[in-house]
């Protein structure tokens, strides 16, 4: 069919019937001996075709299969959640920090080398730090799993989301490690190396989501 509608638009507007180089009149032409209407009526008509065939050409759909893109909604506590999880996160540096400083003294100079105000911030920060997580760790993934069907950032969100578990479990273990890190010092060493790459790991984390590209 689009071959045919080719040729049609291929005719000229005009057609030029010469005389032979004897003076022999032109044949008549092919289209005058199939039909009994003037010779110039099969040409008029195909010319007044061509408009229509053009436009019917340019208007064939395109038939390439196109997937619509689906709509994600949030609900209000989505916002909530995602406002209360970026407000904790900018305490956690912080709270870094201060229990870096304070279990550095304790590991060099132990409880009886150091001050009592030491002695008290590196329980508390580190007890902040764990409620952060603690906090932070519940609305991130609450958070994860409303957006688990959204494509957008997905890799972003779930490499934060692996770092933050990781730091999370290294967080538990370095616990788990200080009650004895006062009177053991290897306990004392580990607990000061697994708190210390948790920071690292939990810190990477937060600032993948912080560099995203909005």
């Amino acid at each position: 069919m689009v071959g045919l509608f080719a040729l049609l638009l291929a005719v000229p507007d005009t057609l030029s019937l010469r005389p032979l180089a004897d003076g022999t009149p032109p044949p008549a032409p092919v289209v005058s001996a199939i039909t009994t209407l003037e010779p110039d009526a099969p040409l008029a008509s195909m010319r007044a075709l061509r408009p229509m065939l053009s436009t019917a050409l340019t208007a064939m759909p395109d038939t390439g299969a196109r997937k619509r893109p689906r709509a994600i909604e949030y609900s209000e506590w989505y916002g909530r959640r995602l406002a209360v999880h970026k407000t904790l996160s900018w305490a956690m540096l912080p709270l870094f920090a201060v229990s870096y400083y304070t279990g550095s003294q304790l590991a060099e100079k132990g409880k009886e080398g150091v001050s009592s105000t030491v002695r008290s911030l590196h329980p508390v920060a580190a007890g902040g730090a764990a409620v952060v997580f603690g906090v932070n760790t519940v609305t991130g993934l609450w958070n994860l799993w409303d957006a688990r069907r959204d494509p957008a950032d997905r890799k972003r969100r779930y490499l934060h989301a692996a770092l933050f578990m990781l730091a999370d479990a290294g967080f538990a273990y370095a616990g788990s490690l200080g009650q004895n890190a006062g009177e053991e010092r290897d306990t004392r060493s580990r607990h000061r190396t697994v708190a210390i790459s948790s920071m690292g790991v939990s810190t990477a984390g937060w600032l993948v989501m912080l560099l995203r590209k909005d």
